[in-house]
């Protein structure tokens, strides 16, 4: 039956999809391609979503090969929420890239970014989806090296330095994560990370096994950006296209956090992780570095682009402290941050898209008067900032709200505080761009200009979606807090 082809058909459609775009060539076929292959994949994960049984999995053997010995895909609440979100967000961007990447990318290029785009997103889907941990290795780099290439595409030169040093931080984080999993089959005699995580139980605290949790543990927060391993980001973000932006802030830091959360709670275990080596505290301070300076270092850059880059930075500080906190609302807000902040951080690049096509610039000294120049553009971002903010009503204030209930559980209401004092930092530079929007005059021709339809229909899309998860959380928190059940459970 085809329905049980569906996990490896998931990942398999976007690989095989990116030679044919190579091979023919033609921008509109690649587009359309593209197109077709996310949009499957979205299918593909809604239906994964909705057939994983209540505390169960699908298990998948390529080849035929029973895990241990051969590659497995294990389809589980927590690995379909995240091919849920990656491929939701693959699907609006891709509809979005047509018109977004012919101001931003040279002709002769579009099909190379169509068919590093399916390549990334098939590398980041496979990463969700195997259960094998030097298969996911391999799927790690598929999107790594795919998202250099995405990053230097563009026309700026300093996409060029920025795509570079991602590769330099990238490239130390995969062989971190490589040399951990190196030690864990010296321990184990296995790549499986069910059979690893059941092996582990006898040797949990040999000296390997804490090398290696600790090799993983650097290696993964290099590349979610957790401070202060955050340098890369900001300069990827802010010199890439706005489109792989766009792409990358919504998917390929979340999916590394995703594997984090994998490895310290189903894998390693909460004994291990959080407590014997007191990670707790480590991830704690380094969350309240990452929400306080990032958040302020926002506050101050001058380009709009680099703004929500450092955002960024700091809203994976709020996705690690809700891991360190280790209870049932923490783990839950660690988990559904990945799909709001996902899809507002979307929402935000693609409209900063539509600015860059039309003014030229993402400096903030440009954009006096832009409320009367793009209206549309103007309120979408305050709509999606009001979601970064964490305002009521808006899918970021359902993870402020579970942060801070996460956090009076453990007594810490100091923690709570923080939750909200960080969040009003993000107020004051989401006001910044509300003052220059729509309070000082334009500094020349105030004539209407507002982004075309193809790049404001998808970017208010993922506007429109940071109100709805914020007012129905049927779908979003359900599926968060089945999530967190099935990392918190492991693999029984």
């Amino acid at each position: 039956m085809i329905s049980a082809q569906l996990p490896i058909l998931q990942v398999v459609l976007p690989l095989l999809a990116a030679p044919l775009i190579v091979l023919f060539r033609h921008p509109g076929l690649a587009w359309l391609v593209a197109a077709a292959v996310s949009w499957c994949s979205f299918a593909i994960a809604v239906a994964l979503f909705f057939a994983v049984p209540a505390g169960g999995a699908f298990d998948y053997a390529l080849g035929s090969w029973a895990a241990p010995w051969g590659i497995a895909y294990r389809i589980d609440s927590a690995s379909a929420y995240v091919l849920v979100l990656v491929s939701l967000i693959a699907s609006v961007v891709v509809t979005y890239a047509r018109s977004s990447i012919a101001a931003e990318v040279d002709r002769d290029s579009h099909y190379l970014f169509y068919a590093m785009f399916v390549l990334c997103l098939g590398g980041l889907l496979g990463i969700a989806a195997t259960n094998d941990a030097f298969n996911l290795f391999v799927f790690l780099e598929i999107s790594s090296l795919s998202s250099y290439v995405l990053i230097a595409i563009g026309r700026r030169r300093r996409a060029l330095h920025a795509a570079f040093q991602y590769l330099i931080m990238g490239t130390m984080g995969a062989t971190f994560y490589v040399i951990g999993v190196g030690l864990l089959y010296l321990m184990t005699g296995t790549l499986n990370m069910a059979d690893m995580a059941e092996r582990l139980a006898g040797v949990s605290e040999t000296r390997p096994v804490l090398s290696a949790l600790a090799f993983i543990t650097v290696g993964l927060s290099l590349k979610i950006a957790l401070f202060p391993l955050h340098f890369w980001l900001p300069n990827a973000y802010a010199a890439a296209p706005s489109v792989v932006s766009a792409f990358l802030a919504g998917t390929a830091t979340k999916v590394s956090v995703y594997v984090l959360m994998r490895f310290l709670f189903s894998v390693f275990g909460v004994r291990l992780s959080l407590d014997a080596l007191h990670l707790f505290d480590l991830l704690v301070g380094l969350s309240i570095a990452a929400t306080v300076a990032a958040s302020l270092i926002a506050l101050f850059q001058d380009d709009l682009k680099r703004m929500l880059a450092y955002s960024s930075v700091a809203q994976v500080g709020y996705i690690t402290l809700g891991i360190a906190l280790n209870n049932a609302d923490g783990l839950t807000a660690a988990v559904i941050h990945l799909f709001n902040h996902g899809i507002t951080k979307v929402a935000l690049f693609m409209l900063v898209g539509g600015i860059v096509l039309r003014m030229g610039t993402t400096r903030f000294s440009d954009m006096a008067g832009l409320a009367r120049r793009m209206p549309f553009t103007a309120f979408g971002f305050v709509v999606a900032g009001l979601s970064l903010i964490g305002v009521p009503a808006s899918a970021g204030f359902v993870t402020k709200w579970y942060l801070v209930m996460a956090a009076l559980e453990r007594a810490h209401w100091w923690l709570a505080a923080l939750v909200v004092a960080t969040s009003l930092i993000s107020a004051l530079y989401v006001w910044r761009f509300v003052e220059m929007a729509y309070l000082r005059e334009p500094a020349g021709d105030a004539r209407r200009a507002e982004a075309p339809l193809a790049l404001l229909v998808p970017a208010w899309i993922m506007v429109l979606a940071c109100t709805y998860f914020g007012l129905e959380t049927s779908y979003s928190l359900t599926g968060a807090q089945e999530a967190a059940a099935a990392l918190a459970r492991g693999f029984r």
